[in-house]
């Protein structure tokens, strides 16, 4: 499983999130929506410390990462994050493995 930022994601999230020290952005699958991959659910995000990830990247100083609790979500999986310029704010793609 890979995770990738874009850079126009990259550049949204400098603009939008505020990290401390040791935190990092966090992907998990939640209830309410539809990926091509879970029907009703969706990809969430928010502001955390990793407890046990099994994947991170650090993309200019800023860490991303998907916590083992989420792995059911995202198994068999890479994530590449983009940006959706239209709506402002980032969306999700998934390649199967």
């Amino acid at each position: 499983m890979e995770l990738t930022i874009s850079k126009q994601a990259q550049q949204w999230f400098d603009r939008e999130i505020t990290l401390n020290e040791n935190q990092g952005i966090r992907f998990y699958g939640k209830v309410y929506g539809s990926t091509p991959i879970h029907e009703g659910f969706s990809v969430g995000l928010s502001v955390d410390t990793p407890q046990q990830p099994i994947v991170e990247t650090i993309v200019d100083n800023r860490l991303y990462f998907i916590e083992e609790t989420d792995q059911w979500f995202f198994a068999n999986h890479d994530l590449i994050v983009d940006y959706d310029e239209k709506l402002d704010e980032p969306c999700y793609r998934f390649v199967q493995l």
